[in-house]
């Protein structure tokens, strides 16, 4: 076989190759091998394969050269799923069934006549998930513009020399104490818990987020009136003195009573911004009770309230140290155009 000089350089280059196939590399000896004088014979014995594969590399040089021996793109398995097929999966999957609030992918399969693995796979394409539910609510808030504007117009573009914190209570929060001790996570399975509980109390977490650096200022308190409130807001003028301070709070009556109001009174530095009715998502200090949440207390057990105060008070410091702040991005305008959009499809 007539290999030329380049010819011979370029498969020599695919045979020094660190990126190379392996599959290019072997059709290389192939071809430099008959070149040297090897017969088709010889060859499937020192390359280990079969003579059928020599002779079949050895003709495609012949035909097409170098290019014959490149891997050529294929064309795959024909397409078994038809676009009509999709769209009647996605059509009825829209649809509720009969006896049943929602579809799954085996019950779908059977009212349509295809597989369940076909139609998982239609509802990954197009983004379906029927057994996943999200709550909303509309707020009707009369001053739900006035009240947007202001709250974001204080992440977005805060007082000059004033601290923005974002004030509220998670309340009640018990002390459960399991009635086994937690299986921890091992190989293969998950961390377990029983299901059942003694309840030893409640606590009520008052918090207060910077806004412009994430850290927490918290506090523990036994009850949620409004003499606690008093409490904290002390605490907070003993914390950040000489300061301005806008706190942004949600619509509880404690918030508004006459004796916060009075505090307020004689502390002219400090000035309350209300989220809109049914808007608490507004407030970030919710982000972070959703993760103290989820890190320290779900799936916590406590033999008293005590223990359960120490586990927020650890988690508060522990957060303070490495603390990071949420980033609001979200514009007024934007909000409510979100909303709007939401309120026509949900008319619809």
């Amino acid at each position: 076989m007539d290999v030329g000089n380049s010819q011979r350089a370029e498969l020599e280059a695919w045979l020094r190759s660190q990126t190379g196939s392996r599959a290019l590399a072997m059709r290389a000896r192939i071809i430099l091998g008959s070149a040297d004088g090897e017969s088709i014979r010889e060859l499937a014995e020192r390359l280990e394969v079969s003579e059928v594969t020599v002779c079949r590399w050895r003709n495609r040089y012949r035909a097409q050269g170098l290019a014959g021996l490149r891997t050529r793109a294929r064309s795959g398995r024909r397409r078994r799923i038809s676009p009509a097929d999709e769209r009647r999966v996605v059509a009825a999957t829209m649809r509720a069934p009969l006896a049943a609030t929602h579809w799954s992918a085996r019950r779908l399969a059977k009212e349509v006549r295809l597989s369940p693995a076909t139609v998982h796979r239609i509802w990954q394409k197009y983004g379906l998930q029927p057994h996943r539910l999200e709550h909303f609510k509309f707020s009707t808030d009369p001053e739900f513009e006035t009240k947007l504007a202001d709250v974001v117009g204080l992440y977005l573009d805060p007082p000059e020399r004033a601290l923005v914190l974002c004030v509220d209570e998670k309340a009640q929060i018990q002390a459960l104490n399991r009635t086994a001790p937690l299986l921890p996570l091992r190989p293969g399975l998950p961390a377990q818990m029983t299901h059942d509980y003694q309840r030893h109390g409640t606590t009520s977490l008052f918090a207060a987020l910077e806004v412009a650096s994430g850290k927490v200022h918290g506090r523990c308190y036994r009850y949620h009136r409004h003499h606690e409130f008093v409490t904290f807001l002390d605490s907070l003028a003993r914390r950040y003195r000489a300061r301005e301070i806008h706190l942004i709070c949600d619509n509880y009556g404690t918030h508004k009573h006459p004796a916060v109001k009075q505090w307020l009174a004689d502390h002219a530095r400090f000035h309350l911004h209300f989220t809109p009715t049914s808007a608490s998502w507004l407030n970030l200090v919710e982000r972070w009770f959703a993760l103290i949440s989820q890190q320290a207390i779900r799936r916590g057990s406590f033999n008293s309230v005590a223990a359960l105060e120490r586990a927020i008070i650890r988690f508060l410091d522990h957060w303070n140290q490495n603390a990071q702040p949420f980033a609001w991005t979200k514009t007024a305008s934007q909000i409510k155009r979100s909303i709007h959009n939401a309120k026509l499809i949900s008319e619809t």
